[in-house]
């Protein structure tokens, strides 16, 4: 007769059923704390890889070159003044440009696997989304930074004050961290990162182009000056313009904000429920 051995009853204080693997409840504190540390891990995966370094650094600083030395003579009969012109915009458009990044650094880890090995340890499951975002945010004043060096041994001048310049700066991020989740939302729907670009540029290059960021609104046709006055993209150029340089500031930062709010409250909802159904 065989021996029957008898299986241990569930330990007391728990369901008799396992926990899991990374599904345990963390505290805010240690959300925000699993939050920096993926933050900091994107950061770091920088100097292993030169292309996004290409992205936060040169390619804004060739952008504002070439825009100031092959075009600003004939657009404003001096680069100087194409410059106190253009920058606020180069900002703008490089800002939007790079929240690319996020949907397509996202939808890396996803492919590569990243996210399943996350899954294992006990963190918060929202830590690596927002890590990646607080991540994006730093390379963007970075970026930001660097464009405003530049400007400064160019010519450029902030003819306002420090704290509108900060102001600027602050607006401009804030409209990035609105837009970026668009870019999340494709990450999680396509299935190759470089989907995310080529969804990303269809849609953010006329929006920067046809726009008041490079050139006067009154130069275009009647036609085309309609759909530019409108765009959110020459809102947020005109009132980063009158905060760094000159101009109106109120009614463009608040029509600025109301797109940002727009855009946060109807692609956040999509793209975090996106997120988790990927994750």
């Amino acid at each position: 007769m065989s021996a029957v051995t008898a299986l241990p009853g569930p330990i007391p204080g728990t369901t008799g059923h396992p926990e899991p693997v990374g599904s345990a409840r963390v505290s805010p504190l240690d959300a925000l704390r699993h939050t920096a540390t993926l933050a900091w891990r994107t950061l770091v995966q920088v100097k292993h890889n030169p292309m996004e370094l290409l992205d936060f650094s040169v390619q804004p600083l060739m952008f504002l070159l070439l825009f100031t030395y092959v075009f600003g003579g004939a657009i404003s009969g001096s680069t100087g003044d194409y410059l106190t012109f253009a920058l606020p915009g180069i900002i703008v458009q490089n800002t939007l440009f790079t929240t690319l990044n996020t949907g397509t650094g996202l939808n890396t880890d996803l492919t590569k696997g990243v996210f399943d090995r996350l899954r294992s340890l006990p963190i918060a499951r929202s830590a690596p989304l927002a890590g990646r975002i607080l991540a994006d945010m730093t390379k963007q004043i970075w970026a930001i930074a660097m464009l405003l060096g530049l400007g400064y041994i160019l010519g450029f001048r902030v003819q306002t004050g420090p704290l509108q310049a900060l102001a600027a700066c602050g607006l401009v991020v804030l409209f990035a961290l609105a837009a970026s989740w668009i870019s999340v939302l494709v990450g999680m729907l396509v299935s190759e990162p470089e989907k995310v670009m080529i969804f990303g540029f269809t849609l953010i290059f006329p929006l920067t182009f046809v726009s008041n960021a490079f050139v006067q609104t009154t130069t275009m046709p009647g036609w085309l000056q309609a759909f530019v006055k409108v765009n959110p993209v020459t809102a947020l150029a005109d009132a980063t313009r009158g905060l760094l340089v000159s101009g109106p500031v109120w009614t463009p930062a608040w029509h600025a904000l109301l797109w940002a709010a727009g855009l946060a409250a109807v692609f956040a909802p999509l793209a975090v429920a996106a997120f988790k159904r990927r994750v």
